[in-house]
């Protein structure tokens, strides 16, 4: 069948997201040993990637946790998201955003609490596309199957029309399995080619 959706990734893909080392000198201001911070907020670190708080709440524990008053839990917040959100993949963004008439598009991410705000904010990706999907609004994630099914329902198209793009070889494997034309993202030149290749056939 013709391929009539491609849906992308954000991290590691639209976004590139090197770790900024940002939680060490908060372990040290805060007094704790290295892994101390994701020791202590390992439950709100859960709950925020399922869903199950929203992002004010997440603020709210990490605060109450650690201590902190509003100037200081503005600053955490703003480390953190600048790890999370890294700096945009301009060149892959703009084929993205290209693709369109072409192909339905969509992102299909896991995701953390507040993230669709964080990154529309940032990087406007609901413009781009068709639909975004975040893991931690259906509580659902890659690679598990019905994430990718979600993803070709709301797009109205079968498995074997759709190209997704991950650098994760697990959630590949799991759109792979699905029927999915799933590419491993290496770079944009093999990405962009792959897909290319793919959409004409």
């Amino acid at each position: 069948m013709a391929i009539r959706a491609v849906v992308f990734d954000i991290g590691g893909v639209l976004e590139i997201t090197p770790k900024t080392g940002w939680e060490r000198p908060w372990e040290e201001r805060l007094g704790l040993a290295p892994g101390g911070l994701d020791e202590r907020l390992m439950d709100v670190w859960l709950a925020g990637s399922a869903g199950t708080i929203d992002e004010p709440e997440v603020e709210r524990r990490i605060a109450a946790i650690l201590g902190l008053d509003q100037a200081a839990l503005g600053a955490f917040m703003d480390d953190l998201w600048t790890e999370y959100l890294g700096a945009p993949n301009a060149e892959l963004t703009a084929y993205f955003a290209g693709l369109r008439p072409r192909v339905r598009t969509g992102i299909l991410s896991n995701s953390f609490a507040g993230a669709r705000r964080q990154e529309q904010a940032r990087y406007g990706f609901g413009d781009l596309c068709d639909i975004v999907i975040y893991s931690h609004e259906e509580g659902m994630k890659k690679p598990e199957r019905r994430f990718f099914e979600l993803a070709c329902e709301r797009l109205g198209v079968a498995p074997d029309e759709l190209i997704f793009l991950d650098d994760v070889e697990a959630c590949v494997a799991g759109a792979r399995e699905l029927g999915i034309h799933a590419i491993r993202f290496a770079n944009n030149d093999q990405a962009i080619a792959a897909i290319e290749e793919l959409l004409q056939g």
